[in-house]
């Protein structure tokens, strides 16, 4: 939750800041000049300002609550605490008597190893103790353990810090919340502050050494990019072919109506069923080698490409077809010079979803099984809980799955360029 208020604050004060008062700077672009903008598409364009603050803020929050290295301090969120930690505890035995000792618990990182502290027994019959801990983690400790009089001859804890205490019960400390469990022995937690443990969500830093560490060195037998790579490969084949036939069965669905009420049933059918669920199927079919994987990507592509393809035709407006029938045009003059061009935003909207969905369904034929595939990596690295890893290649996923993308605008914008100009 508090993480999702700072991201709205960012992006509400920045919004105000540059579209209310840096916005007013003079501007001579066309854009600037209409008098009707609203539901004009040609008016909206992303703004690139809004664009780097939005990525400078996700990795603001990301190293504010990581404590990342490179933030300064007073950006971090409360950590966990680290130190030396004491409360007070009293026992008291089946006749009423009551005694009070402390406890001094070492919190340590994780990834150290520490002595317990040594702290004087005291005088009294419930005996001082101490004990260690490592941050985010929490632990019993037998306080009766020293005890003159402990759990075996009827004693019990009533209180920690003055506050009474029962089974299943908790009391909060400056230093975390002291809980007992129901045989009535304590447990400490130390407060674990606002930031992330490693092991969740590392910090940046850690996840780019770990790039540059696999870069360098590979993973299980195969370099980074041989693992990006594979899954790229398996990608374009699969919506490759997924295009190749998708196209034209949309084509002839969207022309014939007979072609249209035979393929429309299997093509509605096949919308809604998600490609991961096919995956054991395609197994038991094609096996657990490249041409499974391609195949399932084939089918995740080919129901998106068919649909677009479809509405591309259906969406052609009548008025054109009449002109051109007027101008003298043949059928196939129509579709080359009408029907085609028309129909091609619709086709590159469908290749961009298909894209997308084919990185998703790749990435999850990979965790099946795979030797090599940034979905391997992502999997294996879970099995040992490297969340770097795992981070570092969802990152790298998106990344590509971005460049494709972007890749495909521009290729849209050369090749379609008549593309909502009526």
């Amino acid at each position: 939750m508090i993480p999702l208020l700072i991201y709205v604050a960012i992006f509400v004060l920045s919004y105000y800041l540059f579209t209310k008062v840096i916005h007013h700077a003079a501007r001579n672009d066309y854009t600037s000049l209409k008098t009707v903008t609203f539901g004009d598409e040609s008016a909206v364009r992303p703004n690139r300002t809004a664009s780097v603050i939005s990525i400078l803020t996700l990795f603001l929050l990301w190293g504010m609550f990581t404590g990342s290295s490179l933030l300064p301090k007073f950006l971090h969120m409360p950590g966990p605490f680290e130190g030396t930690a004491t409360f007070e505890y009293t026992a008291q035995t089946p006749d009423g008597q009551r005694d009070t000792a402390t406890v001094t618990v070492l919190v340590h990182p994780v990834d150290e190893e520490v002595t317990e502290p040594e702290v004087d027994p005291g005088d009294g019959w419930a005996k001082n103790d101490s004990a260690t801990i490592g941050t985010w983690r929490s632990g019993l400790i037998r306080v009766d353990r020293n005890d003159d009089i402990g759990r075996d001859e009827g004693a019990e804890v009533v209180a920690v810090n003055g506050k009474p205490i029962a089974p299943g019960g908790s009391v909060e400390t400056e230093f975390g919340r002291v809980g007992m469990s129901p045989k009535g022995t304590l447990n400490f937690e130390p407060a674990k502050g606002w930031q992330m443990e490693p092991i969740w969500l590392p910090a940046p830093e850690a996840v780019a050494a770990r790039v540059v560490e696999i870069a360098r060195e590979g993973f299980r037998g195969s370099t980074l990019w041989e693992h990006l790579g594979y899954s790229l490969f398996r990608v374009v084949v699969g919506f490759f072919f997924g295009a190749l036939v998708g196209i034209p069965l949309g084509y002839a669905m969207g022309l014939s109506d007979w072609f249209r009420g035979w393929f429309d049933p299997i093509v509605e059918f096949m919308r809604p069923v998600p490609p991961l669920a096919l995956i054991p199927l395609v197994i038991i079919w094609a096996g657990i080698g490249e041409t499974g994987k391609i195949i399932l990507l084939f089918l995740a592509a080919l129901w998106i490409m068919a649909i677009a393809a479809r509405s591309g035709v259906s969406g052609v407006k009548i008025s054109k077809v009449h002109a051109a029938y007027s101008l003298g045009a043949s059928k196939p003059q129509i579709m080359r010079h009408v029907i085609i061009p028309n129909s091609l935003p619709e086709i590159f909207t469908g290749a961009r979803v298909a894209m997308g969905v084919c990185w998703g369904t790749v990435v999850a034929a990979e965790l099946v099984a795979a030797e090599k595939g940034a979905g391997m990596m992502i999997m294996v690295a879970s099995k040992f809980q490297n969340t770097d890893i795992v981070i570092m290649g969802i990152i790298l996923i998106g990344i590509i799955g971005f460049g494709i993308d972007m890749l495909m605008r521009w290729a849209e914008r050369i090749l379609v360029p008549w593309k909502g100009k009526g």
